[in-house]
């Protein structure tokens, strides 16, 4: 683990500064040290002397169990990892002449994704003739703006890519009469307890 990379710190031998300011394992300030007695001292505890602030004149290291400092900069990162939101584009396909069956079923799924956080593109497929009724794709997208207009909304007019008219819909932000909905039922408790 060579602490030339730039996201990796210095740490023991690698550090190439004369004097360090050096931190113990508690977070007390030592004061400037020279970096082979930094080190020693470190070894002495069973634990390694890392470079944290590099720029600094002169650089900061701190005495600490590098191995577990590794492992715990590793978690946050994961943890931050799964709290993002992954947003994906999906993709929903109409026809036209859609039956009222399909066009639910089609929405629900719209609404589903949408209400998940996802982005949908929804897309009504022209074949033929078809071509020449245009407006019909149009009524169909704007079905399903409306059947959707809750939960999520268009940023644009439908636009017409090859035999495909698209939509784009994307999700909205929770509302905050949402979120204070539940609030009035906890007055009600306190005067049941009265």
């Amino acid at each position: 683990m060579p602490g030339n990379e730039e996201n990796t710190p210095r740490i023991n031998h690698e550090i190439t500064s004369s004097q360090v300011l050096l931190v113990d394992e508690n977070g007390v300030k030592v004061g400037i040290t020279n970096t082979l007695e930094a080190i020693r001292m470190a070894h002495e505890q069973s634990l390694d002397l890392v470079e944290v602030a590099p720029l600094a004149q002169p650089p900061v290291c701190r005495i600490m169990d590098y191995g577990k400092y590794r492992y715990q900069l590793q978690k946050k990162e994961k943890d931050a990892r799964k709290k993002q939101k992954v947003q994906e584009l999906k993709e929903i396909k109409m026809r036209p002449k859609i039956d009222d069956h399909d066009f639910d079923f089609k929405t629900k799924a719209v609404r589903a994704f949408l209400e998940k956080g996802h982005r949908v593109k929804v897309s009504v497929f022209f074949r033929g003739r078809e071509m020449s009724f245009l407006e019909r794709g149009e009524e169909v997208l704007k079905r399903v703006m409306a059947e959707c207009e809750d939960v999520g909304k268009s940023e644009s007019k439908p636009i017409m890519e090859g035999r495909y008219m698209r939509l784009l819909l994307t999700p909205q932000a929770p509302s905050q009469g949402a979120k204070q909905a539940p609030k009035p039922a906890a007055p009600s408790t306190t005067t049941k307890g009265e």
